[in-house]
């Protein structure tokens, strides 16, 4: 059944039950470039008790570098090995599980995030932000060195971008599909806006052809990564997000316990509705809750 936070007992028996935290950002910590007002708070108090924090989130649009920079700018401490992204398990994916080979390079229907990661892999890469003012000239050039084409958030995207990542897939033998993330919206600045799953769509359709892997949550790669590489107790650890068919089902899918945060996609009446295919263990309006009072 699920409980909403509502006292400060209930929400210190909650801090209490669990050593390790993993957050989504975008809808928990922050809403586009503003602050949830209050978090900064309760992450700090989250670091007086102890606990071991995580942050795992499907925005690609930025490198672990620059969330890094970006949580420095709303005072919540953080390192680099704490930050687990979208853009940063498609490098590693394609680096370790497909061992991209050298001779081949990447297109990018994305933006910063993909390519950066990308590079410090060592991945050659093509299109993102070089493509953001291209424009149609009636035909797009064969380039066989072309082995991947990814696919992420992109603010900047086209008809060039789509028509691009529409021919190395379809032309290209064994051209990997990979989308960094499913989800169909994302929250920013008070409203709600088409995600990297919106943005796949008419590559999907116009190949009939769905992608190969779809990392990011609810996909359990980070999830198992962090859990070998920091040897954490699942029974002791809990997933906080706002969104049900990503960060909850990424937490129910590992066997850990949840809580969903209403600050950002997801309601009240989402959480509670006997329709839901997923539910979480707790819920609360928002994270600051857990700000000293």
């Amino acid at each position: 059944m699920t409980k909403k936070l509502l006292t400060s007992v209930e929400r210190d028996f909650f801090l209490d039950k669990f050593d390790n935290f993993l957050f989504d950002c975008d809808g928990v910590l922050w809403d586009g470039s503003d602050l949830i007002p209050g978090v900064d708070k309760a992450m700090e108090e989250l670091r007086k008790r102890g606990k071991r924090i995580f942050f795992v989130t499907n925005n690609s649009t930025k490198s672990r570098a620059a969330f890094l920079g970006k949580f420095k700018g709303f005072g919540i401490q953080a390192s680099l090995e704490e930050i687990f992204s979208s853009a940063f398990a498609t490098a590693a994916y394609l680096k370790h599980v497909v061992n991209f080979p050298a001779d081949k390079k990447v297109y990018i229907v994305g933006m910063a995030g993909i390519r950066e990661e990308l590079q410090a892999q060592g991945i050659r890469t093509c299109g993102a932000d070089e493509d953001n003012h291209a424009e149609f000239k009636g035909k797009i050039d064969h380039d066989p060195e072309v082995g991947a084409v990814v696919i992420g958030l992109d603010t900047a995207v086209n008809y060039v971008k789509y028509a691009k990542a529409f021919t190395y897939l379809r032309n290209n033998p064994d051209c990997h599909f990979i989308l960094t993330n499913g989800d169909t919206t994302y929250p920013t600045d008070g409203s709600i806006l088409p995600g990297a799953g919106s943005i796949a769509s008419p590559i999907i359709k116009a190949l009939k052809r769905d992608p190969d892997v779809v990392l990011g949550k609810p996909a359990q790669n980070m999830l198992q990564t962090i859990f070998a590489e920091y040897h954490l107790d699942p029974k002791r650890t809990c997933m906080i997000g706002d969104r049900l068919d990503t960060d909850i089902e990424f937490g129910v899918k590992g066997g850990i316990e949840t809580l969903c945060v209403l600050t950002g996609v997801t309601s009240e009446v989402e959480v509670l509705s006997s329709s839901s295919e997923v539910r979480p263990d707790y819920y609360m309006d928002s994270f600051a809750g857990f700000a000293p009072q």
